[in-house]
């Protein structure tokens, strides 16, 4: 029992909430689109199937990116399993190829559309933490490889929970699009109070090279541009959602990211001082606010709307 609660906190529970709802918007999104399908218990079963599955398939990320982030989490989080010695790189090795099995025997039990999506995932995954591809040691690509599995793929697998990806005109796409580029810049509001750890682990993060104030400068813009997107998609027929749901849910997740900036901007030095800067936060928040109202706006066509 002991072993399993190390393995419970080894895979970093609380961050598994969010890929995990972002999947099951995804899906329930799909129901909804365009002219909606009927909601069957095989659907159900398929959009709960790939729901664990994201959930599985973060936690082997969390779990790879520990056995190769040890140098630098023995300065910024020594407490972890690994470099608090409570267990060995062996063992970590062995729980993250078991979970990665687990996440893509789940996604092949969804389907053959979300089994290539999860693997394109999963193999970007090890790409962003694996020597010698390692891109969470270059700025740019480090972010761009945590943006399009956890943020473009996700969406896009999830509605291959519920109905064909090739059924969408892109639909899918476009709203993975949006939360990739949410996340290309919001990714990095927890670079900022690692930047001691990273850069003893040789990962020029942007705050590392650019300085936490010009850094928070360049990530600004995606807390605010990506939310526009929805109004003008719906505008353009791209998202067919609730129209006016869409139109909210847009213009208040920008205006919410603009708060969010502001926050970030009134003192970009604080980021690198404070471990849980009111930024994370408020990240994270507009995430899980996001995945709900997106799935609520094309939910809403069953009722009439």
């Amino acid at each position: 029992m002991r072993r399993l609660h190390l393995y419970w906190e080894f895979a970093r529970p609380f961050t598994l909430i969010a890929p995990a709802l972002g999947m099951l918007s995804g899906g329930l999104t799909a129901l909804g689109a365009g002219h909606p399908v009927p909601v069957t218990p095989l659907r159900i079963l398929d959009i709960a199937l790939g729901t664990m599955m994201a959930a599985f398939l973060n936690a082997a990320s969390n779990a790879i990116n520990q056995i190769y982030d040890l140098d630098v989490d023995r300065v910024n989080k020594p407490g972890r399993p690994i470099p608090s010695g409570r267990m060995s790189i062996r063992e970590a090795g062995w729980v993250t190829l078991v979970l990665y099995a687990v996440a893509l025997t789940l996604a092949a039990l969804v389907g053959l559309e979300c089994f290539l999506i999860a693997s394109a995932a999963a193999l970007l995954t090890v790409i962003y933490s694996v020597p010698p591809f390692r891109t969470k040691a270059n700025a740019i690509l480090a972010n761009l490889t945590i943006a399009i599995p956890r943020g473009v793929l996700l969406k896009v697998a999830g509605w291959s929970s519920a109905r064909s990806v090739l059924d969408a005109h892109g639909e899918a796409w476009f709203i993975g699009m949006i939360f990739g580029l949410f996340l290309l810049g919001a990714s990095t509001t927890k670079d900022f109070a690692d930047m001691k750890g990273d850069e003893a682990g040789g990962c020029i993060t942007l705050p590392i090279k650019y300085g936490p104030r010009k850094a928070a400068w360049m990530i600004s813009p995606f807390f605010v541009f990506p939310f526009l997107l929805i109004p003008i998609g719906a505008y353009t027929g791209h998202l067919t959602g609730v129209t006016w749901m869409l139109y909210i849910v847009g213009f208040g997740l920008a205006a919410w990211g603009a708060y969010t900036v502001s926050l970030i901007l009134r003192d970009p030095d604080e980021l690198a001082r404070t471990e849980n800067h009111v930024s994370w936060r408020h990240m994270y928040m507009m995430m899980f606010a996001a995945q709900i109202a997106f799935m609520a706006s094309y939910l809403l066509k069953y009722a009439g709307f």
